[in-house]
């Protein structure tokens, strides 16, 4: 099945899309600040608490330097600029998900705590990550800042050909001074996310992954297409939901602008108010305040 993915006609990306970076927000003790630095990164601000989602500053989403997905639009918030980092979410081992360059890094920086699905640690600890948590889906956090727990998630794990599924993969909930934020991670559609709201709601800011979902019959099972991603989105009952994972690395052959169209369709034809839904834009900062 491989080869004939690899077979698939591809549409090409441009090489660079210009990025402002942006410095993160200045925020009060009761503020909650979510800014998107790309692809699945994200700074979440939670009064004097910093942590970052999946955090990849690398060139590459690739084991090696000189090949693999290019990243086409540079880090919304430059590494030297990021406030102090005292937790990561880490939702599974992929490479555009797991930089162990930029967790370096960070731990040479800030010392993180690290959080993570099951069977992580070993990969984590080997890179010199010593402060890392496991958890298995809806076990809640005993050492992070903020309360965190795991969701599950529809995707598959691998570093390379002979360790598929040997460890963990999952998203989090994430509560910040009375707010719920979910990180999806990666996944494609299925029953876990109206479960993830039976169990956790309400959900006030949902960050769901649009892109990387073509060819169907390849990557249904694993990643969501924005008409799924809006369906989530209702099976949650988010108030509000962020478009992410989608024109940073070419992972799979759609266009760089077409998840973003996609959504926009979807929305229409389920009758949901874009504001509901959107894109976040890279650098972007979106205050996320309890109303309910």
């Amino acid at each position: 099945m491989v080869p004939r993915m690899l077979l698939t006609r591809r549409t090409r990306w441009p090489s660079t899309i210009p990025v402002e970076p942006r410095r993160p927000a200045t925020i009060g003790p009761n503020d909650v600040v979510v800014t998107c630095v790309g692809h699945a990164t994200f700074l979440i601000q939670v009064g004097t608490t910093s942590l970052l989602t999946d955090p990849v500053y690398s060139e590459r989403a690739s084991p090696v330097s000189f090949a693999g997905p290019r990243r086409v639009r540079a880090p919304g918030v430059r590494f030297d600029d990021l406030p102090r980092i005292s937790l990561v979410l880490l939702s599974h081992n992929h490479y555009d998900h797991c930089d162990l360059g930029t967790l370096r890094a960070l731990g040479r920086r800030f010392q993180p705590r690290l959080v993570t699905p099951i069977g992580n640690g070993r990969l984590l600890r080997s890179a010199g990550i010593r402060e890392v948590e496991e958890l298995d889906w809806w076990q809640r956090a005993s050492t992070a800042p903020l309360p965190v727990t795991l969701t599950p998630a529809q995707h598959f794990s691998a570093r390379g050909p002979f360790d598929r599924n040997r460890a963990l993969w999952g998203g989090f909930l994430i509560e910040a001074s009375g707010c719920r934020i979910l990180f999806a991670g990666d996944s494609g559609y299925g029953p876990h996310f109206r479960e993830i709201a039976a169990r956790l709601s309400p959900i006030d800011l949902a960050l769901l992954p649009i892109g990387a979902y073509e060819p169907r019959w390849f990557m249904k099972d694993i990643h969501m297409n924005p008409a799924e991603a809006v369906q989530a989105h209702l099976d949650l009952g988010a108030r509000r939901s962020l478009a992410m994972h989608y024109g940073t690395f070419q992972l799979t052959p759609e266009g760089v602008d077409e998840p973003v169209r996609e959504l926009t369709k979807a929305l229409q034809e389920r009758g949901v108010p874009a504001e509901q839904f959107r894109p976040a834009e890279v650098g972007e900062s979106i205050s996320v305040a309890r109303d309910r």
